[in-house]
């Protein structure tokens, strides 16, 4: 009978599982003196058929062993009531102090303050903390369960039920910690992974810039017009990969001044690298224009060589006409050097137009 009317329930649910194995041990040794008290029953009941002289004090004995014995089963079945209950509470618990235990791991992960040093990083970082998020929505249907739990035990067990409110608003303060942790770490990440994007975008865009300008500046003035020509046309072709890039120039801008509208903590560093941009742009827009007008004025002087050229040898080789001393021996003889003088002189006026 000290047994099943101890008060003791454990202090944790390993305490209650050792305290369960020990009535289970308990009631199989009850269940082992049933037969024992069905024994002494059958033995009164024969004593008093026989109607022994002391039949009175069989039955009232015989009553007492039954009460005592109904007694101790019924005090049995409270006690192993209680230990169930004390195990449901406890296992609660237990499952609480897991979940928040987790919670607190991961809660420290997501206080990190490393928001990764360049693109490569961030990504890594962001699909680090998508998994976590991921975790997190699985746990989050096992807090619902555990605050269901908490409700029914609050009901089923009403001795217990301020000790596991406590339980139940603890597992939601840290739920509901570890969610703004999450939310405020992705919101960060996703404003380094912004930034990082747009840096990205700078250094690629100045690094073709450099290499631009170093192209443009490559190419010798040409010696003549087919060469002329030729660096004219592959200056058109610069021009055409540079305005090919103008919609990256236009998206690295949108995305920095986006970043300055969000008032983005980097928004110095920002707004420098906009500056430079611009600069890098016009600076070589404004080479490009400069070599085209060096490029067109090649290409004019190279003509003018060439034109030269041209009138220098038809005056030499009209001079040579001119020197003949041929002057005719006959009529027909000198009206063809006539004709000859007359075409001579419509050619000259013809080059005397170019000349001019």
């Amino acid at each position: 009978e000290a047994i099943v009317t101890s008060e003791e329930l454990g202090q944790d649910l390993e305490h209650v599982e050792v305290l369960q194995k020990k009535f289970e041990e308990f009631q199989t040794d009850l269940a082992a003196h049933e037969e024992r008290v069905n024994e002494v029953n059958q033995f009164a009941g024969k004593l008093i058929q026989e109607q022994h002289p002391e039949e009175e004090l069989i039955k009232s004995k015989q009553d007492e062993v039954n009460a005592s014995w109904q007694r101790l089963k019924g005090l049995a079945l409270q006690r192993q009531g209680k230990l169930f209950g004390a195990a449901e509470v406890q296992r609660f618990n237990r499952d609480v102090d897991e979940t928040i235990s987790w919670i607190k791991e991961k809660g420290q992960l997501m206080a990190s303050d490393d928001f990764g040093r360049d693109l490569a990083s961030v990504q890594a970082l962001l699909r680090k903390h998508e998994g976590l998020e991921r975790d997190l929505a699985a746990l989050e249907d096992k807090v619902k369960a555990l605050c269901a739990e908490a409700d029914r035990l609050q009901q089923s067990h009403p001795i217990n039920a301020s000790q596991i409110q406590v339980k139940r608003e603890e597992l939601i303060a840290n739920w509901e910690q570890i969610r703004t942790l999450a939310a405020e770490r992705h919101a960060r990440l996703n404003d380094s992974y912004r930034l990082q994007r747009f840096l990205a975008d700078f250094r690629d865009l100045t690094s073709w810039v450099t290499e631009m300008k170093a192209l443009i500046n490559a190419d010798e003035l040409a010696n003549d017009v087919a060469g002329a020509e030729a660096l004219l046309d592959r200056h058109q072709e610069h021009k055409g990969e540079i305005d090919a890039h103008e919609d990256s120039f236009k998206s690295a801008d949108e995305s920095g001044q986006a970043l300055l509208s969000a008032g983005h903590y980097a928004s110095d560093e920002v707004k420098e690298k906009l500056t430079i941009l611009s600069d890098e742009r016009s600076a070589l827009l404004e080479l490009w224009e400069l070599r085209r007008q060096q490029y067109e004025q090649c290409m004019d002087l190279q003509l003018f060589y060439r034109d030269t050229e041209q009138v220098d040898n038809w005056m030499s080789k009209q001079e040579a006409f001119l020197l003949n001393e041929d002057l005719g021996d006959s009529l027909d003889s000198v009206e063809a050097l006539l004709k000859k003088h007359e075409d001579f002189e419509k050619s000259l006026s013809a080059q005397e137009e170019k000349i001019t």
